[in-house]
């Protein structure tokens, strides 16, 4: 069964000196604007929900995996950082995770994350991107 998720946007003006707001589905709104998104940041920005999605979407994919190869992760913690060019659009997005996994080493950890990655449903709308990922399993 499919799942839809909704989101609205409403923007006033011209690119430069406008303004917006988008609204999700879920009851969260927020405020928009070219200048926080281009220049100085400071509010949320499409990139940003991107960044939140890739990190999650991650991060369970990455849990999925180690559980079909028999380990469960203790923790898992991603992050992603996207990158916004003006006049290019969105160039890259940057995952950093590191994990408790009982019984795995550092580089069976690296090649499960590489296989999240690719099975990611985000990094597979991203494919238009580069993708990069650093991968650190802790011990103890």
């Amino acid at each position: 069964m499919a799942i839809t998720s909704n989101a609205s946007a409403t923007w006033n003006g011209d690119l430069a000196s406008g303004s917006g707001t988008a609204q999700l589905a879920s009851g969260s709104s927020f405020d928009l604007t070219w200048k926080a998104r281009a220049e100085e940041g400071g509010s949320v920005t499409p990139e940003e929900l991107i960044a939140g999605a890739h990190a999650s979407c991650f991060s369970m994919a990455l849990s999925h995996t180690l559980s079909q190869a028999g380990h469960t992760a203790e923790s898992l913690a991603t992050s992603a950082k996207v990158s916004f060019v003006a006049g290019t659009g969105i160039t890259g997005s940057a995952l950093t995770v590191t994990g408790r996994v009982p019984g795995i080493d550092q580089d069976q950890f690296a090649e499960f994350a590489e296989q999240a990655k690719a099975g990611c449903p985000v990094s597979q709308a991203l494919a238009g991107i580069e993708i990069t990922l650093e991968s650190a399993v802790l011990e103890g």
